[in-house]
């Protein structure tokens, strides 16, 4: 019999607040996260909008030491896990070391930490380097380095699936959690690419929106004038452990971890496959682990990334797992508030879904004012609504064709 999982922990921090119940309120009330580009000098890029973390003091949290040698996407990463960790009571009562693993993956690692060496580099600077500027660049250091403050010595794992890694960490720790090769895991995924390497790549791909006139209104999910995505960073952390020892140790049980499925479109760098099958396929094994029908999800949150190719496909792999049922469930994308926040998208995803199980409440698509034909399911426009929910899932389908998908549960023991 598969072990329970459940999870009892979340912090996060993104352009929509700097924890979760500032990002929750914000999101679920159709807030935008969204604004202008201040990060790196927009004047080059058609696009000058970004949804950054905002008007938040990292010295707070960090010495002057760890300011200079841990990449924005790390900090991030730390500042949710301190927000999980004294919400599940971990910062007062660990869970065994020995069987804690972390799971937490990045879409891109430090490249703000590489590109400012680089310019150094450049500059015939390069006594000035940093040290520590590899261990800043990789893509597995928030991983290692909340192993290293905290003392978790189990299973240890960074993935790396674009904008699927959230769902691909907190899968896998669920299943390490199932297989018995942990008894917690902190799982979540980080970054920070709003970064001139990025900002110029995803322009030259024509990827970004770029109504920069309406820094709100820009990211448009399943409407029929989206124009492109608004890159944004942050980061999210779940804490998950076994029923059982999150009974025996007290813990706030946010809500359970009940299917995970995933992928691979096998079929282009960075465009889904135009049927959505195989997408859907991920969406069928996610509710097969789960151990339910289609129609008793009653909220999905969509991948919607605001791309002209990527949401129609997403309402074919929709139809195509859902069936009949597809035209009943509640869809929305958060992606309109957040923007795109890369590899950390899915992560948050994960903590808005365990937010709405909480509050009863599915958050609005906002910007949906003309909806495209081709997207013709119910994507809950503008204004969030109460409803009854006890399963929900959570899509994610990276570049690459990395498709992953999670089903949560309300818990009621």
């Amino acid at each position: 019999m598969k072990r329970r999982v459940v999870i009892t922990g979340m912090g996060a921090i993104g352009p929509n607040g700097h924890d979760v119940a500032e990002i929750w309120r914000n999101v679920a009330g159709g807030i935008s996260g969204i604004g202008s580009l201040t990060l790196v000098n927009a004047a080059p890029f058609a696009s000058r909008i970004a949804g950054e973390v905002r008007n938040f003091d990292f010295s707070c949290y960090f010495s002057k030491r760890d300011l200079l040698r841990l990449d924005r996407y790390v900090q991030l990463c730390l500042v949710a896990y301190r927000e999980a960790a004294i919400q599940a009571g971990w910062d007062e009562l660990p869970p065994p070391p020995e069987r804690t693993g972390v799971y937490v993956g990045s879409g891109g690692g430090g490249i703000s930490s590489l590109e400012q060496n680089y310019e150094k580099f450049l500059a015939g600077d390069d006594r000035h380097i940093s040290s520590t500027l590899v261990p800043m660049v990789i893509t597995n250091m928030a991983a290692g380095e909340i192993a290293i403050r905290h003392g978790h010595s189990g299973p240890n794992f960074a993935p790396v699936s674009a904008c699927a890694t959230g769902n691909h960490s907190i899968g896998l720790g669920f299943r390490a959690i199932q297989h018995g090769e942990a008894e917690a895991m902190v799982v979540g995924a980080a970054d920070a690419l709003i970064t001139n390497s990025f900002m110029s790549g995803f322009t030259r791909m024509r990827a970004l929106s770029t109504r920069n006139d309406d820094p709100a209104g820009a990211s448009r999910p399943f409407d029929a004038e989206r124009d492109g995505f608004v890159l944004s960073e942050g980061a999210s952390v779940l804490l998950l452990e076994g029923l059982e020892q999150a009974q025996d140790m007290g813990r706030p049980i946010l809500a359970e971890v009940v299917g995970f499925g995933m992928t691979s479109d096998a079929y282009h760098m960075t465009s889904p496959a135009p049927d959505g099958a195989v997408a859907g396929r991920a969406i069928t094994a996610a509710l097969v682990d789960a151990g339910i029908e289609p129609s008793a999800v009653d909220y999905i949150n969509a991948h919607g990334t605001s791309t002209p190719m990527n949401d129609k496909t997403e309402v074919k792999a929709i139809r195509s797992a859902f069936g009949k049922a597809a035209e009943r469930v509640a869809i929305s994308s958060t992606k309109s508030t957040t923007g795109h926040l890369l590899g950390a998208a899915s992560a948050l995803e994960a903590v808005l879904c365990v937010s709405a199980l909480q509050n009863q409440f599915i958050p609005p698509t906002i910007n949906l004012q003309n909806p495209d034909p081709e997207c013709d399911l119910d994507f809950t426009p503008n204004i969030g609504i109460k409803a009854n929910l006890e399963y929900v899932a959570s899509n994610a389908f990276g570049f690459g064709g990395h498709n992953a998908v999670l089903v949560l549960r309300r818990y009621t023991g």
